[in-house]
């Protein structure tokens, strides 16, 4: 008796059906939100709230189809997280446009334009990308490419200087693009590939010193080329955030390949020694500083660019929203400066409190979690350290921007990702999730002979 051909119904079916409650979910939350601002603003639900869920829900739909058809093994809780902080991105910038006066540049279209456009990204990757080990054939591409993109602001008739800092580029008919967003992913993937080529040679111990062991003098290249790099970002392009996004995320995937915690030492040691050494020398940099230990002084409050105003607003409206918030709508979010991109997370503080932020930090955590348990469940190296790097570039991210607008650091400049208006850091990120998801499908797919012997099982079962 010949066996019947099988085609199983994919063991995650129905974890795709609590993926997409999950998903249906997350845009309730954002449109109830959405219409607490009307409620508190103009006592009425916005005559565009319709438009908004539809439309929000719509983009979802797709990435969740696509996902289900392309990814079905993914992990299924990415999605409805990015879903849910990109909806209270859309909310919060809807709220700063009916601000009285309007923050400057607050446009929820455009947002929502941008967030069509992230998906759009997120299904192409998907589709395209059907095997991301293939990435690790493009190593020292995606080197190339990143360090090109990382000093492209620099280019003359290219770059373009925008708040003292030299991070954008001037694209006709599109516009101004921030480059080092996507600089980000493809450097990532340069470190994946390379550290697992190296790492038995970076993972080697020369002499040990108290209870560390250190790395031979001579596998000290790579770390002292990329800290270079990293220092010329902030020298040159005025950027800490980039420059310390990338050094960190380089030293945290060090760390991954050879486990040596003398890599992260000597790594905290360049990076602050460097800093210091810049502040020194160049104005620019010491006025991070001078604002980050003085943030009160009347002076630097006064000074315009470069000074505390923005920090301090960002304070008081965090002080201001207490532990519960005043409420969507009911707070004064327009009075913090670049409230829509670099200070976002003071103005969502002021009206959701220490409570909503709290729980905004927890769907961060929830989605980096996610990305490291990819990074452990993956079979390869190369799937591990790429899995490990962008899912910490994603919550070091979050750490600096958090920690610069508390005056935990110096501010930086980087953007609270998914929330933030702007389309470079939105769409860099929606290519990021793609990545993660694509890595998830590959790490929780079984073998194929276990889909086979489930799929033998369903037909006895019939």
């Amino acid at each position: 008796m010949s066996t019947p051909s099988v085609e199983p119904v994919p063991l995650p079916a129905k974890r795709r059906l609590a993926q997409l409650a999950m998903l249906a979910f997350a845009v309730v939350i954002v449109m109830f939100a959405y219409a607490n601002v009307g409620l508190a603003i103009d006592k009425q639900i916005p005559s565009g709230m319709l438009t908004y869920g539809l439309s929000l829900g719509g983009f979802m739909l797709a990435a969740y189809l696509v996902l289900a058809k392309f990814a079905p093994w993914a992990d299924p809780l990415i999605l409805p997280l990015v879903t849910l902080v990109n909806g209270l991105g859309l909310v919060m910038i809807y709220r700063l446009e009916q601000a009285k006066p309007p923050a400057y540049g607050a446009s929820p279209n455009t947002q929502l334009l941008w967030t069509a456009v992230g998906v759009v990204l997120f299904s192409v990757t998907l589709i395209v990308l059907r095997d991301h080990r293939a990435l690790q054939r493009l190593t020292y591409t995606a080197g190339a490419i990143g360090l090109f993109l990382l000093i492209s602001p620099l280019l003359p008739l290219l770059g373009k200087s925008e708040n003292g800092a030299n991070i954008w580029i001037q694209i006709p008919g599109v516009g101004q693009l921030q480059p080092a967003e996507f600089a980000k992913l493809a450097l990532i993937v340069f470190f994946a590939g390379y550290l697992v080529a190296k790492r038995d040679v970076l993972a080697l111990a020369g002499r040990r010193l108290l209870f560390i062991d250190l790395p031979r003098a001579r596998d000290l290249g790579p770390i002292l080329i990329v800290w270079g790099f990293s220092l010329g970002v902030l020298i040159l392009q005025k950027d800490l955030g980039s420059s310390l996004l990338i050094f960190g995320t380089f030293i945290a995937m060090l760390y991954i390949a050879t486990q040596r915690t003398s890599w992260v030492l000597i790594g905290i040691l360049l990076f602050v020694g460097g800093a210091i050494l810049a502040g020194m020398v160049f104005d620019h940099v010491y006025a991070r500083f001078e604002v980050y230990l003085n943030p009160e002084d009347p002076k630097l409050f006064e000074r315009g660019l470069g000074g505390s105003a923005q920090l301090m607003e960002g304070l008081f409206a965090m002080a201001a929203g207490g532990i519960l918030g005043t409420g969507l709508g009911q707070g004064h979010p327009e009075k913090i400066p670049l409230a829509i991109s670099d200070f976002i997370f003071p103005a969502t503080g002021e009206e959701l409190g220490l409570t909503g932020l709290m729980a905004l930090l927890m769907v961060y955590a929830l989605l980096v979690q996610r990305g490291l348990r990819t990074s452990i469940a993956a079979r390869d190296p190369f799937s591990k350290l790429l899995a490990g790097g962008l899912s910490f570039i994603l919550a070091w991210q979050v750490f600096i921007i958090v920690g610069g607008v508390t005056n935990l650091i110096p501010l930086t400049g980087l953007v609270t990702p998914f929330m933030s208006q702007g389309g470079s850091a939105l769409l860099a990120n929606w290519i990021l999730i793609a990545l993660l998801v694509r890595m998830s499908d590959a790490a929780r797919k079984p073998p194929p002979q276990a889909i086979q012997d489930e799929g033998m099982t369903q037909v006895f079962q019939r």
